[in-house]
C-alpha cells in the first residue's frame, strides 16, 4: 500500500488544517499517526471500514477522521489547533488483528506546525 500525505503546514492556535491521505487501496483500518523529535510515534486517529473511529483523547472533540472507500483518501479535519499537537503527521493502513487495529504502512508524513 502506498500512501500520501498532503495538507500540512503552519497555522496559528486556535486555527485549522485539513490533512489528506491519497492511498493506492484502502485496508480495513486506516488511520493518522504524529511523532515529534525524540518521543514515540502517538496513535491519533484510526477508523475502521466498518466501525466508529477512535481518537487520541488530547484530540478529541478538536479532530475528525474520515474515510472515502470509493476514493481511497482519508481526511483528518483538525480544528481547534494547540501548541501541542505541533509534529508531523504520518497515515497509516493496516488490518484488524485480536480486536484492534494493527498497522504496517506508513506514509512519508507531512508537517504540521502550530505556533502561538
Amino acid at each position: 500500500v502506498q500512501l500520501l500525505e498532503s495538507g500540512g503546514g503552519s497555522e496559528q492556535g486556535g486555527g485549522s488544517l485539513r490533512l489528506f491521505c491519497a492511498a493506492s487501496k484502502f485496508t480495513y483500518c486506516m488511520g493518522w499517526f504524529r511523532q515529534t523529535p525524540g518521543k514515540e510515534r502517538e496513535g491519533v486517529a484510526t477508523i475502521p471500514r466498518s466501525g466508529r473511529a477512535s481518537y487520541l483523547d488530547s484530540v478529541k472533540g478538536r479532530f475528525t477522521v474520515s474515510r472515502d472507500n470509493a476514493k481511497n483518501v482519508l481526511t483528518m479535519q483538525m480544528n481547534s489547533l494547540k501548541l501541542e499537537d505541533t509534529a508531523m503527521y504520518y497515515c497509516a493502513a493496516g488490518s484488524w488483528y485480536g480486536g484492534s487495529c494493527s498497522f504496517d504502512s506508513w506514509g512519508q508524513g507531512t508537517q504540521v506546525t502550530v505556533s502561538s
